[in-house]
């Protein structure tokens, strides 16, 4: 089959699959889950087995690039096992995973073994009090050592995720730049989602645009808009001096979405079109063959069909997404 099938209506080309392969975490981000939130049964979620079969399906299409997220994708069993079968599948040029760095430390070399080139980590501060009050957990040198660990490996790329909310952590803007900057790795700052409803903050009163963050950082560094693109929604800047970037991901200021070219597997085989819009598609029949009259690859054409030309995120709204980050995957 050619990879000319993923072309959705927009003749976007679908080269980049993020899969969630758990929905479970060892931390409680305020932005992103409740303290007692309630995870799926394992009969709703699907095995490691049929997460590979989903991956080398979609690069059997013409796929280039997997990005493994959750929940934390570290906490899942035997997710080294789907890692090395989904790296070592040919067709594919690169496995990313995103984590929050709980793990890194005893797990960074094998990521590394199995194929995996690229980590982003998320961290939101480099203060532990407030590590502690954003994650709800006490786990900051845990997450600081397994980044040290990552980053004296020779991995592809690494980056630093930072969710940046005004009044919460918006002082260390510099602070975590110089961390990223000093360790070879990028940073990217991203523009809180409103998904799924939290009580911790209002999220139009904490609201920091991407402008702003650059605008401040301009202030401290030198920085050019950079040519190099990837494939997710990043926009870079290089920064003097640097042979690392600062990125930022704005999905309110500056919608992203005509150059989009990713889709999303939720751990339930749900296919999800667009992170802001409810356009998905279940594959878990397919996958399970319970619909045995079309086969996977089928299934998965029909889904680009409902992907949107766009999203639409309102802050002064009550969301109308009730899922939460961390059942979608990053």
């Amino acid at each position: 089959m050619h990879d000319s099938q993923l072309i959705d209506p927009f003749g976007r080309r679908i080269d980049y699959l993020r899969i969630s392969v758990t929905d479970r975490c060892d931390f409680r981000c305020t932005y992103c889950m409740d303290e007692d939130v309630s995870f799926l049964p394992k009969k709703d979620i699907l095995s490691l087995e049929e997460i590979v079969q989903v991956a080398k399906t979609f690069i059997a299409m013409g796929t280039k690039r997997i990005r493994i997220t959750g929940g934390e994708p570290l906490v899942r069993k035997n997710i080294l096992w789907a890692l090395e079968q989904i790296a070592s599948t040919p067709g594919l040029e690169e496995l990313t995973i995103t984590t929050n760095g709980s793990q890194l430390y005893k797990m960074s070399q094998d990521l590394l073994n199995v194929g995996v080139s690229r980590i982003n980590i998320s961290l939101d501060t480099l203060d532990p009090q407030r590590f502690f009050t954003l994650t709800r957990r006490d786990k900051f040198q845990q997450v600081i050592d397994g980044i040290e660990k990552a980053a004296s490996l020779p991995f592809k790329r690494l980056k630093i995720n930072s969710v940046i909310l005004k009044n919460h952590n918006d002082d260390e803007l510099f602070a975590l730049t110089d961390f990223a900057l000093q360790r070879n790795m990028d940073i990217s700052f991203i523009e809180e989602m409103p998904l799924g409803y939290i009580s911790d903050h209002d999220r139009a009163a904490t609201y920091k645009s991407s402008d702003e963050v650059i605008q401040d950082l301009s202030q401290h560094y030198q920085l050019t808009p950079s040519t190099s693109t990837t494939s997710g929604p990043t926009r870079y800047y290089q920064v003097a001096g640097h042979s690392h970037r600062v990125g930022v991901i704005s999905p309110h200021s500056h919608n992203f979405c005509d150059t989009c070219n990713r889709v999303r597997l939720t751990v339930e085989g749900r296919l999800l079109l667009c992170l802001g819009n409810e356009h998905s598609k279940d594959l878990k029949p397919y996958i399970r063959q319970a619909q045995s009259n079309i086969t996977l690859q089928e299934a998965i054409i029909e889904a680009l069909a409902l992907k949107p030309e766009k999203h639409h995120f309102n802050l002064d709204e009550a969301p109308q997404i009730l899922r939460f980050m961390s059942a979608t995957g990053g």
